[in-house]
């Protein structure tokens, strides 16, 4: 039996393509959530637009009177150990259906735990990124900065890219370019996205299982009640007050 067997993932890919089979980021995805199956982790994926996902700092934007869907998909995803936010890169950033998924998470950000935490306390997060332009490490540190201040745990290393020739050229996975057949599907072979893609999924379990092991995050110091009945420097020296 694995020992990660009983951990759930939840992969969200912010493609802004409407079909999901054209979606280059969904095949890196696929090489993630397919290391964590093996290991026996229950792996589950979010297409952002197979869903209405409503404008707005809500928690249901139904009650602003718009269609939404994502106080469901937001069950799936406080139901899994593991968030993996899946985007590509237009203009150098996250695209804007990876910006609306991650406004949509903060929305629920002042909800707590059974220990008085905030509720995504003793979840892990990572990042996957695909384009063929700079901006990568940047969509990657403004991504999981996001989630570590709502309270996702990162662990190292929990990003992993693919970008290829700056320009127009082919995209992950495509088997041909410009009317061309390539040798083989683009950044299959490349080791750098291979060895990173590896790494994350590892570590993204690693991490889950610790906090799973632990009853998550210990909680002192980072309650929303108790926090200010904590001894610190500041309580003993006038200095810092």
């Amino acid at each position: 039996m694995s020992e990660f067997k009983g951990l759930k993932a939840v992969f969200i890919n912010c493609s802004i393509k409407k079909d999901k089979s054209e979606s280059h980021t969904q095949r890196l995805i696929n090489r993630a959530a397919h290391i964590m199956e093996a290991e026996g982790v229950s792996v589950d994926h979010i297409y952002a637009l197979d869903h209405n996902i409503a404008f707005g700092m809500v928690k249901d934007g139904k009650e602003t009177g718009q269609e939404d869907d994502w106080p469901e998909l937001h069950k799936r995803i406080m139901n899994a150990d593991i968030l993996v936010i899946g985007s590509p890169i237009w203009l150098g950033v996250k695209s804007s259906v990876a910006t609306l998924v991650v406004e949509r998470l903060y929305a629920y950000s002042g909800d707590l735990n059974n220990k008085d935490q905030y509720a995504y306390y003793g979840k892990v997060g990572g990042i996957l990124v695909t384009g063929n332009e700079d901006g990568a490490k940047a969509v990657a540190m403004e991504t999981l900065y996001s989630l570590s201040h709502i309270g996702y745990t990162i662990p190292p290393q929990a990003d992993a890219a693919w970008l290829g020739e700056a320009g127009p050229g082919p995209s992950y996975g495509d088997t041909e370019w410009s009317d061309e057949k390539l040798e083989g599907p683009a950044g299959y072979d490349n080791e750098f996205t291979n060895r990173n893609t590896t790494f994350m999924a590892w570590n993204l379990m690693h991490m889950a299982k610790i906090l799973k092991d632990h009853g998550g995050v210990p909680a002192k110091g980072n309650t929303t009640s108790g926090w200010k009945h904590v001894t610190n420097a500041s309580d003993q020296n006038p200095e810092y007050r």
